[in-house]
C-alpha cells in the first residue's frame, strides 16, 4: 500500500516578508489559487487516501494545517517540537506509517514544490512503487533534466538503464550524488547529458529506510523508536518533546542517500520547480515586455527585470529600477537586489536578534 509523507516544516525565510514563522511559504498561495501544501496533497489524487497521508510539520503549524485539511484524520498531522532536518522527520514518519502497515511503501514529498501535470506525476509515483515492489530494498528518486547550469540544486548522475515494465519514463541506476556545484562544474554536468537535478522526492519501503537509519544513525533511531513506543499513550507529547529534542539533526541525503547502494532514478515526466526563492516567480508566472514579473497593482516607469508582489488594494510604483525585488505586505516591505537571495534570509535572522516581531 502506498503512503504519502509530506514534509511541511520549512520556514521559507527566502520568501520574507510574505513568508513568516506563523505562516511560511508552504501555507501561502505563491503559485496558484491554493496554498503550496494544498496543491501537494491534491496532486496525489486518488493514488493515496486521506488515511494514508501523513503531514509532518512543526508544532506551531499544526493548528492552521488542521484547519486547512478537514478531510484528514487528526493523527495524519504530526508536529515536531523543534527543527532537526529531514532524516529525523522521515524516520519518525516511517515508524508511524509502519505501525499500521508493516509492508508500507512511502512516497516522501516536500510541501513546497511546483509540479505541473498531476496525471504524469501520479504515473511516475506508480512507476516508482512498481520498481520498489520488484526489489523491496530499492530506493527510488526522481531526477529533473537540467535546463541550465544551476548552482542551487544537488545533482544525480545516472548509470545503467533499468528495464521498466510498468511506466513510460526512463529509469536508471544511480551512479553517484553530487552536492550543489559551482557554475563551471554545473556546466560540465549539463554538457555530459547524464546528470539530473535532485528533486528530493523519494519512494521506498518504510522498512528499507528504517534499516538504513539503523546502520548509519543508530542513536537517532533509538530516540525515534522511543517516540514510536509511546505513540498513542498519555505520555506521547512528553516523550516526543524529550526524545526528538535530543536528536542531532542531519539531512536524509547525508544520513542515507550518499551511502545507499541500490538506488534508482526516474527521469521525471512532469514539469518541476522547487520554488526556492522569489526569482522562481519569474519562471512560473512569466514576465512582461519589460522582463518584469508583477503580482498585484504596480506602475513601473523605467523599470526592468524586477519582481513586484503586492495586493490589489496597495499600489506599488517603481521608477528607474533594474533587477530588483519589491514585496509589500501589511506591516513590512522588502526592496532588494533580486539576485541576493541569501541576504533575504539574513533579514529574518537580524529581525529575530533585534526582537522585532515582523519575522513572526
Amino acid at each position: 500500500m502506498l503512503h504519502a509523507v509530506i514534509m511541511a516544516g520549512g520556514s521559507g525565510t527566502r520568501f520574507w516578508p510574505a513568508s513568516r514563522a506563523a505562516k511560511p511559504k508552504q501555507l501561502l498561495e505563491l503559485a496558484g489559487h491554493e496554498s503550496m501544501l494544498r496543491q501537494t496533497v491534491d496532486r496525489l489524487g486518488d493514488l493515496v487516501t486521506p488515511a494514508q497521508t501523513l503531514i509532518v510539520t512543526n508544532q506551531r503549524l499544526v493548528e492552521p494545517i488542521v484547519a486547512q485539511f478537514p478531510e484528514l484524520p487528526g493523527e495524519s498531522i504530526v508536529g515536531e517540537p523543534c527543527k532537526r532536518d529531514t532524516a529525523p522527520c522521515i524516520g519518525l514518519a516511517a515508524l508511524l506509517v509502519r505501525r499500521n502497515d508493516p509492508d508500507a511503501t512511502m512516497a516522501v514529498l516536500p510541501a513546497d514544490h511546483v509540479i505541473r501535470s498531476a496525471d504524469r506525476f501520479q504515473d511516475a509515483l506508480e512507476q516508482a512503487a512498481h520498481l520498489v515492489d520488484a526489489e523491496p530494498d530499492r530506493i527510488v528518486t526522481f531526477g529533473i533534466r537540467p535546463s541550465y547550469p544551476a548552482e542551487i540544486f544537488g545533482y544525480i548522475q545516472r548509470g545503467s538503464r533499468i528495464d521498466v515494465r510498468n511506466g513510460d519514463a526512463p529509469a536508471f541506476m544511480v551512479k553517484r550524488f553530487r552536492e550543489k556545484p559551482d557554475v563551471t562544474t554545473a556546466t560540465e554536468y549539463l554538457s555530459s547529458g547524464d546528470f539530473y537535478w535532485n528533486s528530493g522526492i523519494f519512494v521506498w519501503k518504510a522498512k528499507t529506510i528504517l534499516d538504513a537509519l539503523s546502520q548509519r544513525q543508530p542513536e537517532m533511531l533509538a530516540h525515534l523508536q522511543a517516540i514510536g513506543d509511546a505513540w498513542g499513550t498519555p505520555q506521547q507529547a512528553e516523550v516526543l518533546e524529550k526524545e526528538f529534542t535530543a536528536i542531532k539533526g542531519i539531512s536524509i541525503d547525508y544520513a542515507v542517500m550518499e551511502h545507499a547502494k541500490n538506488v534508482a532514478v526516474i527521469e521525471a515526466p512532469y514539469d518541476w520547480d522547487d520554488l526556492g526563492s522569489w526569482q522562481a516567480l519569474g519562471r512560473l508566472l512569466g514576465t512582461d515586455h519589460h522582463d518584469n514579473t508583477v503580482v498585484g497593482r504596480h506602475l513601473g516607469i523605467d523599470t526592468t527585470g524586477t519582481i513586484v508582489r503586492t495586493n490589489n488594494e496597495h499600489l506599488v510604483v517603481t521608477i528607474g529600477l533594474k533587477d530588483c525585488l519589491v514585496v509589500h505586505t501589511e506591516n513590512a516591505t522588502l526592496v532588494a537586489n533580486k539576485h541576493d537571495e541569501e541576504a533575504v534570509r539574513e533579514v529574518v535572522k537580524q529581525l529575530e536578534a533585534r526582537g522585532w516581531k515582523e519575522y513572526l
